[in-house]
């Protein structure tokens, strides 16, 4: 394999930090673009990671860092709107300043990190997403593009959060209980987009990235309780009710849920073309994965139990 050089935009993030392991244990050079490379400390220690601070919203800056580069990896996504943080300036924008900075520094190969239901126009992030994708596919570049369903793993945004939401009260309310999912896991994303950088053979394909499981989110928000030793009822909202906690949920610092969530999750992230089949990987099933991801907090939870029980 021919070490090449890359350009990672979003690398710090949740899915860019495995990618970024990945590769550097191929032998790549990477440079990685963040507004605050204090954020990613830990792929600094990577071997052939360098890390700027630098803003990729800016044609000159993106033109100045990606010269001389084989490829651009473009993971920047956000799930809500806060502030001047908008789907459209996040995905959309971003994309176009990219493509035109791409041609500039005459780079022609381009990877885009997308979502199934790209260009659904229930939910401003998957109409953004759709609009993003456009761009590539119209750009004259040799473009490949991702779309997952749910991403999990360690640290993840979505185990994670529901966890710590079971372990806030005895009763957790879930909007849009049935929509479905096929979680997949972070380390099999990162392995598909480490193959596609490595195969001209992925050039102008779009990949659906998902799980062997398709799970209501009911269903999942019980298997994460279960999986992390708690008693909780979770009891799934109608819609109205839903809404409403969206909705209300807005004005909560951190903003944890959003009526552009709620109406993303109108639509069921299921898709209907395996890529990780078209790449030869075999995708972690979720119900296997759940026990590894939260033992050391069932563990602890048990534990401390144990030790209530003795004193009482």
């Amino acid at each position: 394999m021919t070490p090449k050089r890359f350009v990672v935009l979003g690398g710090t993030g949740f899915i860019g930090s495995r990618l970024l392991a990945a590769l550097a244990g191929d032998g790549h050079r990477i440079t990685v673009l963040s507004r605050n490379r204090e954020q990613g400390r830990a792929i600094n220690v990577l071997p052939n990671v360098r890390s700027i601070s630098a803003d990729v919203y800016d044609r000159a800056t993106l033109e100045k860092h990606i010269a001389g580069h084989d490829a651009v990896v473009n993971l920047v996504g956000i799930l809500n709107e806060t502030g001047g943080a908008t789907f459209t300036h996040a995905h959309v924008d971003l994309t176009a300043t990219l493509i035109a900075a791409c041609r500039q520094a005459g780079i022609r190969r381009i990877h885009l990190m997308s979502s199934l239901n790209a260009g659904n126009r229930v939910s401003k992030y998957l109409k953004t997403r759709g609009e993003a994708e456009a761009q590539v596919r119209n750009s004259g570049m040799d473009w490949t593009i991702y779309r997952p369903s749910v991403v999990y793993g360690e640290d993840d945004s979505f185990v994670f959060r529901f966890l710590r939401l079971l372990r806030a009260g005895p009763l957790l309310p879930v909007a849009q209980p049935h929509a479905k999912f096929a979680p997949a896991y972070v380390g099999d994303v990162a392995g598909a987009i480490r193959q596609c950088l490595h195969q001209r053979a992925s050039i102008g394909k779009i990949y659906e990235l998902y799980g062997p499981d398709a799970l209501e989110l009911a269903e999942i928000v019980r298997m994460i309780r279960d999986a992390a030793g708690l008693r909780r009822m979770v009891l799934p909202l109608p819609g109205a009710l839903g809404r409403l906690q969206a909705i209300v949920a807005e004005w909560i610092p951190g903003k944890p849920f959003s009526l552009d969530n709620f109406h993303s999750l109108g639509v069921d992230s299921v898709g209907t073309h395996n890529g990780f089949a078209q790449l030869g990987i075999t995708p972690r099933r979720f119900a296997a994965m759940l026990p590894v991801l939260l033992g050391s907090h069932a563990r602890a939870h048990l534990l401390d139990a144990s030790r209530m029980t003795q004193e009482a």
